[in-house]
């Protein structure tokens, strides 16, 4: 693998980017504009009925974010010079043909001028509705891989998954493809027009019921369950993430595809600078729990790895994916993660979380800092329900009885006690499949990547994605949790 200067491959080259208001999207844009600002043009495709509601949403979900401080301190007035020459807002919808775009013109131009598309359009909810995740995730991959297939220059195709594709398989994970029709558990009959006809036959029944729309949320979202775990995938996303897999495997072609899985994505290490994120992503959510008091005991195996990996890691593998294999007619696949060559338990990450809310307690709304302890760690999940039963559902019970009695005297305690326990049980059903996760993901594709980037001595660490250079202490002590309480606690 030959790879030459990354800014001069950047330099002139026009770029699509799908998905733009997301976190990893948005971390890409900065990244291009802050390092080669000669690119010829961003197009960033942003779900929007016309141009001026596209344009509104780019400047108050993109551009006015604390992520692009260090762009606005590197070129001041001009920013909003470069931005005007080199950004063009594009309003769409992946889950339309011509990924919804209207304007004949700008479709014309960006068919003919654009070199790399770069796919990251999702729904990353583990349980979003049906006929929603497979719209996004499954078709919206092959709609943008037939956007591709117009673009006359284009050099290659980035496609961001998930490493988490793989279900909860054990032992070392390949970087392998999924093929139409392969399931986690053998099971066969697995089409994909079918699943799209299951969800839109449920969907049309429901309304023939007069369902209300709150049900019927309720009810596409359980189907999604359903419909991954028949096949043996944990969560709706996944499994719609899994066959967006299958099919740009079936429809490429001889088109330059590179498929990255990043692991758990968390606030950024380094660029633009340390511990921004933005939404709760996965192990954040136990993080702003446990943080905010929530959250005193939880289920899973101590020794499980947590594969966590820097966003800006992630936009770096990408970009040096994007040069290594412009106009290379295969497919590869590249997990961005740390459990190979760094791992990190899920007793370190415990520990992270205390020692850092004990140094550095919340301030709730009453002005009271909130004194955290030790977790409880459960193994099983039969031990898990016998805790929950005697130390909650028990007294909450009771709560109910007493504050019947009493003419609800106790509702303020009651639905407090009741929210806290419907978060630890929603948390641990979508969760519980990577609490015991005894799987690591084999990164050798990644390895040869970052080998090949370090042995072409060319922009070395304007590029970096080596887990191996993190200290996950001093990462998560001065970095990431302080970034998930500035960023992420209300």
């Amino acid at each position: 693998m030959d790879l030459g200067s990354i800014l001069h491959f950047l330099e002139d080259r026009s770029i699509l980017v799908t998905g733009a208001t997301g976190f990893l999207a948005k971390i890409f844009v900065e990244k291009i504009l802050r390092v080669q600002p000669n690119v010829k043009k961003l197009y960033l495709l942003l779900r929007a009925a016309d141009e001026k509601s596209a344009m509104q949403r780019f400047n108050t979900e993109v551009i006015a974010k604390d992520l692009f401080m260090v762009l606005k301190e590197k070129y001041g007035r001009n920013l909003n010079s470069l931005i005007s020459q080199k950004v063009v807002v594009v309003p769409g919808d992946i889950t339309c043909e011509n990924l919804g775009i209207k304007d004949r013109d700008l479709l014309e131009e960006m068919w003919k001028e654009i070199d790399v598309v770069v796919n990251l359009a999702a729904t990353t909810n583990f349980d979003e509705r049906y006929e929603v995740s497979l719209d996004i995730n499954t078709f919206g991959a092959m709609r943008a891989l037939s956007f591709s297939k117009k673009c006359s220059k284009l050099k290659v195709h980035i496609h961001v998954s998930t490493a988490y594709v793989c279900g909860e398989k054990e032992g070392l994970i390949s970087e392998t493809p999924y093929y139409l029709g392969e399931t986690l558990n053998g099971i066969s009959g697995l089409d994909i027009d079918r699943e799209k006809k299951v969800a839109e036959e449920t969907l049309k029944q429901l309304s023939v019921e007069n369902s209300s729309q709150e049900y019927i949320k309720s009810a596409m979202k359980e189907l999604g369950i359903q419909r991954a775990r028949k096949y043996g995938w944990p969560n709706t996303y996944v499994f719609t993430k899994a066959m967006g897999e299958m099919l740009l495997g079936h429809m490429k072609e001889n088109m330059p595809l590179v498929i990255i899985r990043p692991t758990i994505v968390t606030s950024t290490y380094k660029e633009p600078f340390p511990g921004w994120v933005e939404g709760i992503r996965t192990i954040d959510s136990l993080a702003v729990g446990y943080g905010k008091g929530r959250i005193t005991c939880f289920l899973g195996d101590t020794n499980t790895i947590i594969d966590l990996i820097p966003a800006d890691m992630v936009v770096n593998s990408m970009i040096v994916a994007m040069v290594a294999h412009a106009n290379q007619p295969n497919e590869t696949i590249y997990h961005v993660g740390s459990s190979v060559s760094n791992p990190l338990t899920c007793t370190m990450f415990q520990e992270y979380g205390h020692q850092y809310f004990t140094k550095h307690p919340w301030i709730d709304k009453e002005g009271k800092p909130v004194m955290v302890g030790k977790v409880k760690v459960l193994s099983t999940m039969d031990s898990f329900r016998s805790y929950m039963t005697i130390r909650y559902l028990l007294p909450l019970k009771g709560l109910q009885l007493v504050n019947a009695a009493c003419c609800q005297y106790f509702r303020g305690e009651y639905l407090n006690m009741y929210r806290k326990i419907k978060y630890v049980m929603r948390l641990i059903d979508l969760y519980r499949p990577y609490l015991f996760f005894k799987g690591a993901f084999d990164d050798i594709n990644t390895e040869k990547l970052r080998r090949a980037a370090k042995g072409s001595n060319v922009e070395t660490d304007m590029f970096d994605f080596d887990p191996k250079t993190i200290k996950w202490n001093d990462y998560f002590m001065s970095i990431h949790l302080p970034g998930v309480v500035k960023y992420l606690f209300k």
